[in-house]
């Protein structure tokens, strides 16, 4: 009963988005204020039954209810607790309900929060949220329905993918979900900025608290994802270049461009155009992710896919969101003024620098991923473009951003004087210098790239911690240089721990020990283990460095029971001087177990350099929050005294 209920709120959240998108739009269209007025009761219905949709559903996996298919084809009896709520998205149309749910509760938001820019422009908003919507119900209802019964019913469930019952799984797709959809807001508020011709610093003020709060979120996700791939996996890497990787990399490129470009539109009211369209790319973005990931173009493991039916309707939605967009764009360009003109050198034009190499670098990714399913779709061969290519063409502009980053918050708007840069960004260059003469000197480091990537990492750091320490901070100045000391980090991390990272590949038996360097593992022990629905072979080894205790690592080959897999488990010890990461291999037979060990220097780094990422555009989106609380107790205040 409780499916039916759950597929009947689905339909009503449904038939409440289809209210959303068209009764506002004709209320506009014809100033008929009870049909604009719609679109706020619209908005929270709609957020209602989707969310009681997918209660529903979660219910059913709960109490693994296996007569509702998608609970038979990703759970079992014998999973625990928390992997029964969290498999509602691990899979295709789960992960869709989970989709539609934050977009109806950023609808809430949206609907709920100041309407700094009128009522009728929040309809429009609304409305355009609506349409979005729309399609994604039709898609769930007709095509992908995640109610759907089994009769007869299985007496068990196949079971979830045992890589995705993992904590870094559980909670990455709905940050990255989280993300897709403040997109989605950005892309709304910019379709709407182009239909009723109100794009200037008042409606960037409006849209920037959505995209900060967007690609923090996105961030996190894929920091989240990326530290799952490399503890999870068992291959020691933390980034593959893989397409679905380069799926939530792109939206996060886009979305970065953005937030540096409506910068600009909010303090200078320049380069208005170009953020319309740089909105419209970060959605559509997202939408091309979303197509990829579920089309069936590719496998993978955090992969869904399908049968090539739902891929066309996916690749349909797609087109008429994306096309739909910019035709409107192209006819709105026209009617939306670049704003005021700013010196070549300034600030406004470092972040025209920095969108340039972003750009660059999102088309590059682009072809990257499409180029080997494009040439495969044609007939041709199957090729694999990987780690090398990307290197080799982001890493450098990636290094030359990193220098714009450290200059450009020194630098005024509409036109900048140089002679302060050099007193300005003294600490920077000193730590600049030291980073480079430690890396050859101290730890014997040859490659030019490397080299230039503690530089990088040096000179972004300190000119990030100067702005940091002076006076005077506001929250988006702030928010900026936590931001940029968060690249500055995980560059860092992501040099050492490729330049300076030891590995050795060796079989052991009990008692055995392979020297590293100063660092030095013994097998201790090879045991069996068992967890509530797997098995396995553990393996404990002691590490130490020069001499010193540092820690244990115990490695697991693990046999899970439903579904029928075997996975490794990868251990790790200490990291300050270096993370000992091990895999458990195969016994040869004779006693000795393959053991597979890196040695990688503050690769952990990465990771908090995308925590200080987030952080930044958190603290920036609170100086958002606390204008507005300032602006409406101004408005309360001044309101009073006429009252009285």
């Amino acid at each position: 009963m409780i499916p039916e209920l759950g597929h009947f709120a689905l339909w009503l959240a449904a038939m409440a988005a289809l209210a959303q998108a068209f009764a506002p739009t004709v209320g506009l269209w014809r100033n008929r204020d009870d049909l604009a007025d719609l679109a706020v009761p619209t908005a929270l219905a709609q957020g209602l039954f989707t969310g009681l949709a997918f209660v529903a559903l979660a219910y059913a996996f709960i109490i693994s209810d296996f007569s509702v298919k998608l609970v038979a084809a990703n759970s079992h009896s014998m999973k625990p607790d928390m992997y029964r709520f969290t498999g509602v998205w691990a899979n295709h149309e789960g992960s869709l309900l989970l989709w539609v749910l934050v977009m109806a509760l950023a609808g809430v938001a949206v609907a709920l929060a100041p309407a700094t820019l009128g009522s009728r422009f929040r309809a429009r908003v609304l409305s355009v949220q609506g349409f979005v919507s729309l399609g994604f119900f039709a898609f769930l209802l007709f095509a992908s329905n995640p109610f759907e019964r089994l009769i007869p019913a299985p007496t068990e469930g196949v079971g979830l993918n045992p890589l995705l019952q993992d904590p870094g799984l559980a909670f990455h797709p709905p940050l990255l979900y989280a993300g897709y959809v403040g997109l989605s807001v950005a892309f709304a508020f910019a379709v709407a900025g182009m239909l009723e011709n109100k794009v200037g610093p008042q409606w960037a003020r409006a849209t920037r608290p959505w995209i900060a709060g967007a690609w923090a979120l996105l961030t996190l996700g894929i920091a989240l994802g990326s530290y799952w791939a490399y503890y999870e996996l068992g291959w020691g890497g933390w980034w593959f270049w893989d397409p679905v990787e380069n799926a939530a990399l792109m939206p996060w490129i886009a979305a970065t461009a953005l937030l540096h470009s409506i910068a600009v539109v909010m303090k200078r009211d320049a380069l208005r155009a170009w953020t319309l369209l740089l909105a419209v790319a970060a959605f559509s973005l997202s939408m091309m992710g979303t197509f990829i990931v579920r089309s069936g173009l590719l496998t993978s493991v955090h992969a869904f896919a399908v049968d090539p039916t739902r891929g066309l309707f996916l690749m349909l939605l797609m087109a008429l969101y994306i096309g739909g967009a910019l035709t409107i764009y192209a006819l709105a360009a026209g009617r939306v003024a670049e704003g005021r003109q700013f010196a070549l050198v300034s600030r406004e034009t470092s972040l025209v620098a920095n969108n340039l190499l972003l750009s660059a670098m999102l088309g590059v990714i682009l072809l990257g991923t499409l180029y080997p399913m494009a040439l495969e779709a044609m007939g041709g061969a199957q090729i694999s473009v990987g780690p090398p290519y990307f290197n080799r063409t982001i890493v450098p502009m990636l290094l030359v951003a990193a220098v714009l980053m450290g200059i450009a918050p020194w630098l005024g708007w509409k036109r900048s004087a140089t002679g302060h840069l050099a007193r300005r960004l003294l600490p920077a260059s000193i730590a600049t210098a030291a980073a480079a003469v430690v890396a050859v000197l101290l730890l014997d480091v040859r490659g030019i790239g490397a080299i230039l990537g503690f530089a990088a990492a040096a000179w972004l750091g300190a000119a990030s911690i100067t702005i940091l320490v002076r006076r005077g901070l506001t929250f988006n100045s702030a928010g900026m240089a936590l931001a940029h000391l968060g690249v500055a980090v995980s560059i860092l991390g992501a040099t050492a721990s490729g330049a300076l990272q030891r590995e050795a590949l060796v079989a052991l038996r009990v008692g055995d020990s392979v020297q590293m360097g100063p660092w030095r593992a013994e097998l201790m022990d090879v045991r069996p283990v068992a967890g509530p629905n797997w098995t396995a072979i553990e393996a404990t080894l002691y590490v130490q460095r020069n001499g010193r205790p540092v820690g244990t690592v115990t490695p697991q080959s693990r046999m899970f029971i439903a579904p029928a897999q075997e996975t490794t488990e990868s251990g790790r010890t200490g990291w300050r001087m270096g993370e000992v990461y091990a895999v458990l291999g195969k016994p040869d037979g004779s006693g000795r177990w393959q053991v597979h060990l890196w040695v990688k220097p503050l690769v952990r780094l990465i990771w908090i350099g995308g925590l200080l990422m987030a952080l930044g555009g958190v603290v920036a989106l609170g100086g958002r929050v606390r204008a507005l609380a300032l602006r409406r107790r101004k408005l309360v205040t001044f309101a009073e005294p006429q009252a009285a």
